[in-house]
C-alpha cells in the first residue's frame, strides 16, 4: 500500500500566509490557496513521482552541488577553504538555496533527521560567508585575481546586466522563508533578514535607482514581507518594478515601463517570473495598475505564444519567446524553469480573477512541459523541452547551468498547494488527485477526501465531511478540455468538435450545475459523507493549431484528458517517427500499460510509414501500427526519434531517405560531441542557412581554428562532387560561414586534396557546390578554417 505523504507548499509558487508568521496580512489575494500543512496525498501517479524527488532528486541535487563547486564557493566565501577557484557562473549560489528550499518542504512531507542536520550545516556555511553588512555573493567576496567577468569592479554595477547579485538574493529569501516554514529555526531567515536590510538601504529612491537583470528579487521580498512585517521589503519589490524601463534591453523586459508592456518578449524565465511579482505586489498593495499589462500579456502568451505542452520561450536565441506564432517543434526552448515560471504565473492570475482558465493553462503545463523536465528515475533532466527531436535530444545527469535541475527540486514538492483554494465561504476544487484535506472555512472546518485515478480516468470522487452541518459553496473547476476547448483561446482545437456531457451527482443523483468562470457551482448545507462524483469525458482527442503556427500545419497531436502525447522511436517500427503519417480520420484506442514507463495510458492507431527510393521521386508506403506514449515520458529509454505533431497529409511528412555514400559513411570530426556527427548526413534541407529546426553539427565557441569532418565509406567509391550547406546563425549566434576549406581524398593512406574543377563558393542559405576530377576512395575530408572572430557549422554534407 502507498503511504501517504503530507505535503509541503512552495511558497513561490503558493502564496499561502504562513501559519507561523509574525505579523498577520492585511491586503493579499482575494482567493487564499489551501496550505500545505492541510493536505495530504495518497494518489498513484504524484505520490510517487513526489517520493522520487525527496528520495532521489534532492540528495542527487545536493551531492551535485557540492561535486560541482558549489559548497566550495561558500567555504571560499568564508575563508574555510583555501584558494580563489570557484564555479562557473555567478548565479551558481542558487543551486544551494533552491536545493534547501526544496529539502524544507521535503522535511514537512517526511521527517528526516540526517537531511536536517545536513541543511544546518550549509545554512552554517553561507552565515560565515556572509559580509559583516548583510552582502552575500560568493564570487565578490571570494575575491579572486581573476575576477569573473560578469560581476562588475564593484557592488551592483553590473547587476541590469549579467551579475545576477539580486537574483541570488531572490532565492536566498524564498529558501530562508521555505526554511523557517518547515523547521521554525530562524538561522537562515535571520541571514535573509541582514541582507534585505542592506538592499533597503541601499536601493530606492535617492540611493541606487537600478532594476534586477534577472527577476525574481521582486517575489522573494514579497514573501519576506509577509514574514516579517517588513513593509520595507515590500516596497523595495514595488520599487525594482517601478525603476525597469524604458532604456533596457527587450531581453530582459526593461525596455518598456513595466505597466506600458502589454505583449510577452525576451527571456521567457525572466519574463514569468516579473509577471509573478507584478501579480504578488499589485495583490499586496491593493494597487491595481499592473494588472492591465499582466492580463494582456496572459492574452498574448495563451493566444500567439504558448507550446501545446504549456512550454513557453519558442527561440534558444535569448532563451526568449518568439513572434506571434512562432512554433518551431525540433528547436523548440521551452526552458523547464520557464514552465516552472508558467505555474506561478497562473497561479497567481487564479488567485487574482477567480477564473478556471488560468488553472486550464497550469494543468496543462504541470502534466507536460514541466513533469517532462525530469526523469522517471528523478536524476536526469531536460534544460529545453523540444516537441520533435532527431536522437540528439538525451537527458543529462548534470548542465553547468543547472537552474533547470534545482529548480524541480523545489517545485514537486510543492504541487498540492494548487489543488485547493478558497475564499471566505467558497471552496474551489482545482486539480484532482487522491488527497485528504482538513480546510478551514468562515462557516467551519471541513475534511475532504478525493478519490481518483486521474489523469488516466475522469471520475472523481470527492466526500465532504463537515465538523457539522453547514452551508457553503463548492466550486468545482470543469477542465477546458472537456469542453472541447484545450486551451483558452483560437491556438488549438480539437478536430472532433462534439462535445460529450459533463456528469455532476450528488450522493449519487446526477445533479444540474450552474458553471461560472469555469466553475461548477454547488452551494448546499452539507452533512459528513455527502459524496460528489464528477464524471468527465475521457476521450482520445487530435489537437490541431491555428494555421498561423507554420511548423504544425497539416499535422495534430493527440491528446486524453490533461495529457498531450508523442510518438518516439522504441515504440514504433525501425525505431523512427518522423517518417509516419497519420489519417486525421484513424480510430485512436488508448489503454494502460502497467509495465510501461512506470505505467501509462498508451495510444494505438493505424497509420503509415513512408520512404524514398533511390533515384526516384517515388514514395514507399508501408501501412503500421503506431504506438504513442505521454510526452512527459519521453527520453528515458535513451536518445531517440520522437515527435508530438502527427503529419495527416502527405506534405507534411518527412519519408525516410533513400540510402547515400554520405548517409552509409562513419562520420568523424575535429569534435568532442559525437551526438551531432549523424547530422550532416540526415538528407535533411534547411530552410536557409539560421533554421535550427533540425539538427546541425558546429564547432562553437572555438575561432580562427582548422577543423576537419570526414566521411568513412562502407566501401571504394567513386566521387566527383561535394555539397556542403553552412549553418550560420548571424547575426547573433556565434557561427559563420568559414573563411574557406578544401576536400581531400584517402589515397594509400595519405590525405591528397581533390583537383577541382569548378571554384570553391563559400555562401549562405544554399547548397555550396564543388566538382573536381573523380577519384576512387574510402574515405572523404574536408578541412575548414573558422573565422578569425567566429566559429562555423554544417548543416548537411552530401557527395555524389
Amino acid at each position: 500500500m502507498t503511504s501517504k505523504i503530507k505535503i509541503a507548499c512552495l511558497l513561490s509558487a503558493s502564496v499561502l500566509g504562513l501559519s507561523n508568521s509574525l505579523f498577520a496580512q492585511q491586503k493579499d489575494y482575494p482567493i487564499q490557496p489551501v496550505a500545505f500543512t492541510s493536505v495530504q496525498v495518497n494518489d498513484k501517479f504524484w505520490e510517487p513521482k513526489m517520493a522520487v524527488n525527496a528520495n532521489v532528486t534532492i540528495p542527487y541535487v545536493l551531492a551535485q552541488c557540492k561535486k560541482n563547486g558549489r559548497m566550495d564557493n561558500f567555504l571560499r566565501a568564508a575563508k574555510q577553504l583555501d584558494g580563489d577557484k570557484l564555479s562557473e557562473f555567478p548565479f551558481d549560489d542558487t543551486d544551494v538555496y533552491k536545493a534547501i528550499e526544496g529539502a524544507s518542504y521535503s522535511m514537512q512531507n517526511k521527517k528526516n533527521p540526517t537531511l536536517d542536520r545536513y541543511i544546518d550545516t550549509l545554512i552554517n556555511i553561507i552565515g560565515a560567508a556572509q559580509e559583516p553588512d548583510g552582502y552575500l555573493y560568493t564570487f565578490r567576496t571570494v575575491n579572486a585575481k581573476k575576477p569573473h567577468e560578469w560581476i562588475g569592479d564593484k557592488r551592483w554595477v553590473n547587476e541590469e546586466v549579467l551579475s545576477h547579485e539580486l537574483y541570488d538574493c531572490g532565492h536566498l529569501y524564498e529558501a530562508a522563508v521555505a526554511h523557517y516554514q518547515a523547521t521554525g529555526k530562524r538561522t537562515l531567515l535571520n541571514i535573509a533578514i541582514k541582507n534585505a536590510d542592506l538592499l533597503v538601504k541601499t536601493f530606492g529612491p535617492g540611493k541606487i535607482e537600478e532594476y534586477p537583470g534577472h527577476q525574481i528579487v521582486e517575489i522573494g521580498l514579497s514573501k519576506m514581507y509577509r514574514v516579517t512585517g517588513k513593509k520595507e521589503y515590500l516596497d523595495l519589490a514595488k520599487f525594482f518594478l517601478d525603476v525597469r524601463g524604458p532604456k533596457g534591453d527587450s531581453y530582459n523586459q526593461a525596455n518598456k515601463k513595466v505597466v506600458d508592456q502589454h505583449e510577452a518578449e525576451g527571456h521567457a524565465v525572466r519574463a514569468a517570473y516579473m509577471y509573478t511579482g507584478m501579480a504578488d505586489i499589485a495583490a499586496l498593495t491593493g494597487d491595481t495598475k499592473y494588472l492591465s499589462a499582466i492580463d494582456d500579456i496572459w492574452g498574448d502568451v495563451v493566444n500567439k505564444k504558448l507550446y501545446i505542452t504549456g512550454g513557453i520561450g519558442a527561440t534558444g536565441n535569448g532563451e526568449a519567446f518568439g513572434d506571434a506564432y512562432q512554433l518551431p517543434n525540433m528547436s523548440a526552448y521551452a526552458e523547464t524553469c520557464a514552465a516552472i515560471g508558467n505555474v506561478y504565473w497562473n497561479n497567481r492570475m487564479f488567485l487574482l480573477h477567480g477564473d478556471a482558465k488560468y488553472i486550464d493553462v497550469l494543468e496543462r503545463t504541470l502534466y507536460n512541459g514541466l513533469l517532462s523536465g525530469v526523469s522517471l528515475s528523478g536524476d536526469r533532466f531536460f534544460y529545453p523541452n523540444p516537441l520533435a527531436s532527431m536522437n540528439q535530444h538525451q537527458r543529462s545527469a548534470w548542465i553547468s547551468c543547472a537552474c533547470c535541475i534545482s529548480n524541480m527540486t523545489r517545485f514537486l514538492p510543492s504541487l498540492p498547494g494548487y489543488v485547493y483554494a478558497k475564499n471566505k465561504n467558497d471552496l474551489y476544487v482545482n486539480l484532482f488527485m487522491s488527497n485528504t484535506s482538513n480546510i478551514k472555512l468562515t462557516s467551519g472546518n471541513v475534511n475532504i477526501v478525493q478519490t481518483t485515478d486521474y489523469p488516466w480516468k475522469g471520475k472523481v470522487d470527492i466526500t465532504v465531511n463537515p465538523a457539522k452541518a453547514t452551508a457553503f459553496t463548492l466550486r468545482i473547476r470543469i477542465p477546458g478540455w472537456a469542453k472541447q476547448q484545450p486551451v483558452p483561446g483560437d491556438l488549438y482545437s480539437f478536430m472532433n468538435k462534439v462535445q460529450l456531457p459533463v456528469v455532476l451527482s450528488v450522493n449519487g443523483k446526477a445533479t444540474s450545475f450552474v458553471t461560472e468562470k469555469g466553475y461548477a457551482v454547488i452551494k448546499r448545507s452539507w452533512k459528513k459523507g455527502d459524496k460528489i462524483t464528477l464524471n468527465l469525458p475521457m476521450e482520445t482527442e487530435k489537437v490541431l493549431a491555428n494555421q498561423k503556427v507554420k511548423d504544425d500545419r497539416d499535422r495534430f497531436a493527440f491528446e486524453r484528458g490533461p495529457i498531450v502525447y508523442c510518438l518516439e522511436g522504441p515504440d514504433n517500427r525501425d525505431s523512427l517517427v518522423q517518417n509516419i503519417m497519420i489519417d486525421k480520420n484513424a480510430i485512436a484506442n488508448a489503454n494502460y500499460q502497467a509495465d510501461l514507463l512506470n505505467g501509462v495510458d498508451v495510444i494505438n492507431a493505424e497509420g503509415k510509414s513512408t520512404k524514398r527510393q533511390l533515384n526516384s521521386d517515388k514514395l514507399t508506403e508501408t501501412s503500421q501500427q503506431v504506438k504513442a506514449i505521454p510526452y512527459y515520458a519521453w527520453a528515458n529509454r535513451g536518445p531517440s526519434e520522437m515527435t508530438v505533431w502527427i503529419p495527416y497529409e502527405a506534405s507534411a511528412s518527412r519519408p525516410q531517405p533513400a540510402p547515400t555514400i554520405a548517409s552509409t559513411s562513419k562520420v568523424s570530426a575535429s569534435l568532442k560531441n559525437k551526438k551531432m556527427f549523424a547530422s550532416i548526413k540526415d538528407q535533411y534541407e534547411p530552410a536557409s542557412s539560421n533554421d535550427n529546426s533540425f539538427p546541425f553539427m558546429h564547432w562553437w565557441p572555438a575561432k580562427d581554428t582548422s577543423e576537419f569532418v570526414q566521411y568513412d565509406f562502407d566501401a571504394a567509391h567513386t566521387v566527383s562532387e561535394s555539397k556542403v550547406y553552412w549553418f550560420d546563425d548571424g547575426p547573433w549566434g556565434g557561427c559563420r560561414i568559414p573563411a574557406s576549406y578544401k576536400i581531400l581524398y584517402k589515397k594509400d593512406g595519405q590525405w591528397v586534396p581533390v583537383k577541382n574543377t569548378t571554384p570553391y563558393t563559400i555562401s549562405k542559405d544554399n547548397f555550396n557546390t564543388v566538382s573536381f576530377e573523380p577519384v576512387n576512395t574510402t574515405a572523404l575530408r574536408m578541412e575548414i578554417q573558422l573565422p578569425v572572430d567566429n566559429s562555423a557549422g554544417i548543416h548537411e554534407w552530401a557527395v555524389k
